[in-house]
């Protein structure tokens, strides 16, 4: 299985060590695309057209889109959006912080599937159940 694991970077290095962890309980699943995402550092060299067709190229060779939608992102938004466009299954993953909320679009949208967590033990089950169906 090939897993396409999305999260904020650009505005949401405080949780790389939240997607670290997600993303190393993923690789029991499969090959995670894009564990470069849990990396308290991200490779800065590329073009922004480098980063869109290589992860473009990634998403359309995903199974399955996790997404961690805690820290609102546009790239996250668009992959998400695309994935939708592309019939891939997708888990929208959040937790409750001050001051942020999920899209409406996101949340209310019936092509995916969102679920709240509070701990990092919770959100693993989540994604073990999610995977399991």
């Amino acid at each position: 299985m090939k897993i396409y694991f999305s999260g904020s970077i650009r505005g949401g290095r405080q949780d790389a060590e939240l997607y670290k962890q997600l993303i190393e309980h993923l690789k029991q699943y499969g090959t995670v695309l894009t564990e470069h995402i849990g990396s308290k550092t991200i490779n800065d060299t590329k073009t922004d057209r480098e980063i869109h067709d290589e992860d473009m190229t990634w998403l359309r060779e995903s199974d399955i889109v996790i997404a961690e939608v805690t820290t609102p992102s546009l790239g996250v938004g668009y992959e998400i959006g695309r994935a939708v466009e592309m019939g891939v299954k997708i888990l929208c993953l959040y937790r409750n912080v001050q001051g942020a909320s999920i899209s409406a679009m996101i949340k209310g949208s019936p092509d995916l599937t969102c679920r709240h967590y509070r701990s990092i033990e919770e959100a693993k089950t989540i994604l073990s159940e999610f995977i399991g169906k």
